[in-house]
């Protein structure tokens, strides 16, 4: 599937979209996240260590969003000591493609600049 540049009106419904989905999955963590919980349902610390480099005011910061819009749930086993952990929803599995893409777009750009230096 290629991407076919938009005209006029389809240009910015184009733009529009992919601002708002930039909004939701942006950044440096989140999609990180959910890759990370692709694997299963983890606790806090669990996915902290999976991710390296990020502090927990940052990851507790993204798992909120992500809850918020839908693609992570935060489950609560009520047993002592209480376990919080967090696993994705069916909905982040709408994100597939677009994963594989990126993982696809970041390998090939890497392989450029490797050949540029």
């Amino acid at each position: 599937m290629s991407y076919v540049e938009p005209a006029g009106k389809e240009c910015s419904v184009a733009l529009t979209s992919i601002g708002d989905a930039l909004y939701v999955i942006g950044g440096k963590w989140k999609l990180r996240v959910i890759l990370a919980l692709r694997e299963g349902s983890k606790r806090f610390n669990e996915i902290q260590r999976a991710i390296d480099g990020i502090s927990a005011r940052v990851l507790s910061s993204e798992l909120k969003e992500l809850e918020m819009n839908g693609f992570v749930t935060r489950i609560v086993h009520t047993q002592i000591p209480v376990v919080v952990e967090y696993q994705i929803t069916p909905y982040a599995d709408t994100l597939g493609n677009v994963l594989q893409a990126l993982a696809e777009w970041g390998a090939t750009h890497r392989d450029k600049l490797r050949r540029e230096r």
